[in-house]
């Protein structure tokens, strides 16, 4: 599992969802987790790769643990 610290943003881009921009400027949208806006997180989970999704973003991180700091 990799682990990821950023900041939670929404996007609103096809209805709305959410994005960790990490402390390196990278953006992953979240899956399976649903932080608060705005809040400071470490991530642990697993980059998906391939596949589409409608929200025609960056790759996806099926969140296993979220913690907020």
């Amino acid at each position: 599992m990799a682990k990821f610290t950023g900041t939670v943003r929404k996007n609103d881009l096809e209805g709305g969802f959410l994005e960790l921009e990490t402390d390196e400027g990278d953006v992953y949208r979240l899956s399976g987790a649903k932080p608060a806006v705005g809040a400071r997180v470490r991530v642990t989970g697993k980059v998906e790769s391939g596949g589409f999704g409608i929200h025609m973003s960056g790759p996806a991180i099926e969140v296993e643990k979220l913690e907020v700091l």
